[in-house]
């Protein structure tokens, strides 16, 4: 589940950003495209290669939107009538940045409050990262 840049790949190793965005507008948790475009726009900028993405609107409110990775995946869900989103990146290897690619999510969508962690998955092999 790696793309070959160049470096060492098949490594059993992640980082899994689970992020918690609330206070975001109803308007921009409800628009399905602008949410795919964001997720999309998101993972390209963070170096992960984007193989295919569904949504799903639901009624009356929220999307639900899945990102397969070459390194992984990633989601977004919805909660309008919070102004709330959980938002999930997990990526495999050392090429791709999900916390950069979550970081980008809370700048286009403009959250009052955040919680983001990073766990750590597979085997740590930071001797291997230039």
């Amino acid at each position: 589940m790696s793309v070959d840049t160049g470096a060492q790949v098949g490594l059993f190793t992640g980082r899994h950003v689970l992020a918690e965005l609330e206070g975001v507008a109803p308007e921009l948790l409800d628009d399905e495209q602008y949410l795919r475009d964001a997720l999309n726009d998101a993972l390209s900028a963070s170096d992960a290669t984007v193989c295919q993405m569904i949504a799903k609107r639901f009624d009356p409110q929220g999307v639900t939107v899945l990102a397969l990775l070459s390194e992984s995946h990633a989601s977004l869900h919805t909660y309008p009538e919070d102004g709330s989103i959980f938002i999930d990146v997990f990526t495999c290897g050392h090429t791709a940045k999900p916390e950069l690619a979550v970081q980008l999510l809370a700048e286009a969508l403009k959250p009052t409050s955040q919680n983001v962690q990073t766990i750590q998955r597979g085997h740590d092999y930071a001797e291997l990262v230039c």
